[in-house]
């Protein structure tokens, strides 16, 4: 992960806007999501779909839940 965040800051320090740099980093995940589940020429079904987006729902939630507790001085215990 920290690859990603390092190559991300790179480019927000290029000038690349960090929004430009989050959508990037979005569609870099989709691509790579559907080339797990599918393969290189696959798709997703509406199924699965609904899997990928159930779990970067989780994701995003799990670090929010960890900056809260890091912003208020505790541990993240998962």
């Amino acid at each position: 992960m920290q690859r990603f965040i390092e190559l991300a800051n790179r480019m927000k320090d290029e000038g690349v806007d960090r929004r430009v740099v989050s959508a990037g980093l979005m569609t870099a995940s989709a691509v790579y999501a559907t080339y797990v589940f599918a393969g290189n020429d696959g798709t997703l079904a509406p199924a699965g779909v609904e899997k990928v987006a159930a779990a970067y729902k989780q994701q995003l939630e799990h670090t929010q839940r960890a900056k809260q507790v890091r912003r208020e001085g505790g541990t993240d215990s998962d």
